[in-house]
């Protein structure tokens, strides 16, 4: 994981240094081989798309997070819990130099929440002309609430819905690497980074390897005195299929996708792209009954990634919003899993300090 991890970061750093060696005046001298391959790499259509001017950037973010979990059994008349936290809402400054962005967002919402009870995030995306790169890390806190529980049919379930339910700890580690390519005219970046703008309305298919881990731990029994307390002893028992202590699987995936950058007006996009990935998981889980009736099952499922991106970029100031949704599915004979999880971003920010092929054109 780790060596996959440099790899994609190594490859990423390549791409726009490479970006940057575009933009900047060159001596009139041979280039090393691995200079030439390297700028040909990333090479972009300027009457398409306009290149950073600037070296330095501020920024201020707000971002909101979000976080839902299903749990189901198979069968015409299955059971299935609806589980999601309490929405996160961060904000906070950023800096940046080139294609290095540091910041730290403050949860408002949180603060006199010890730090052990919330969620843990790491949520990195790396937009680059020719690859990108996600990387994120999730942990749960103990602030689910259930949203929805159906426990068959005509079984009125009202009363458990809103209720605080901290018998789920979900937790989800992953890294994608996907390949545009159309990069010479269309710009990820113009939409989510904001380090270039997109002159001419343009889209680009997208192909992507990723791998991700995935544990799920449920205290059916929690959700069963619960379930009791709530709606009489006489309540519908739950099903076999929900009655796991514990769920870990792990997934490779190839994906297919498709971004188009809309220039509505000058300065101004608007970006939708989609991915489906076709994701082989194996897993590991253990039952009610303990530790000697593990099992372990392959299969294939599929998975998606959403991106959707509005901006306003003059090249000295820029403003905007983002969203990112990754929806990762799990499914066996007697039981499922599905997770949505992603986060909104919205900013305003402003470049100084120009580049040395721009300085004449900013004096």
């Amino acid at each position: 994981m780790r060596k996959a991890l440099l790899m994609i970061l190594t490859s990423v750093v390549l791409q726009v240094v490479a970006q940057d060696t575009l933009q900047t005046e060159q001596p009139e001298k041979k280039m090393s081989w691995l200079r030439r391959t390297i700028r040909g790499f990333s090479y972009v259509d300027e009457r398409y798309v306009e290149p950073q001017h600037y070296n330095w950037s501020v920024m201020l973010q707000a971002t909101h997070t979000y976080d839902y979990y299903r749990l189901s059994t198979s069968g015409s008349d299955g059971q299935s819990v609806w589980l999601s936290p309490e929405p996160n809402f961060k904000v906070g400054p950023y800096f940046g130099w080139r294609w290095v962005f540091l910041g730290y967002t403050f949860d408002l919402k949180h603060v006199d929440v010890d730090m052990k009870d919330l969620k843990q995030e790491i949520d990195l995306s790396i937009y680059s002309a020719q690859i990108g790169a996600d990387i994120y890390y999730r942990r749960t806190g103990v602030d689910y609430k259930i949203r929805d529980l159906k426990l068959g049919k005509n079984v009125n379930t009202d009363v458990m819905e809103g209720l605080p339910f901290g018998g789920i700890s979900v937790g989800i580690t992953g890294v994608n690497l996907y390949y545009i390519f159309n990069h010479q005219r269309f710009s990820y970046p113009a939409a989510f980074a904001q380090s270039t703008i997109q002159k001419i309305s343009c889209g680009s298919w997208m192909v992507g390897v990723g791998y991700t881990k995935n544990s799920i731990e449920f205290d059916h029994e929690k959700l069963q005195s619960e379930i009791d307390e709530r709606m009489g002893p006489q309540a519908i028992k739950l099903d076999s299929g929900l009655m796991f202590n514990s769920v870990k699987y792990y997934n490779i995936s190839a994906s297919v996708g498709y971004a188009y950058n809309w220039v509505f007006a000058k300065n101004c996009l608007f970006c939708s792209s989609l991915s489906l990935a076709l994701a082989y998981k194996r897993s590991r889980g253990e039952t009610e009954k303990g530790e000697k009736y593990h099992f372990d099952i392959n299969n294939l499922n599929i998975d998606g990634v959403g991106r959707f991106g509005l901006v306003y970029n003059n090249m000295r100031w820029y403003a905007g919003a983002s969203v990112i949704v990754r929806a990762y599915n799990y499914r066996n004979s007697r039981f499922a899993a599905n997770n949505i999880f992603g986060s909104l971003n919205m900013y305003i920010g402003y470049n100084f300090g120009a580049r040395s092929r721009y300085k004449k054109q900013k004096g």
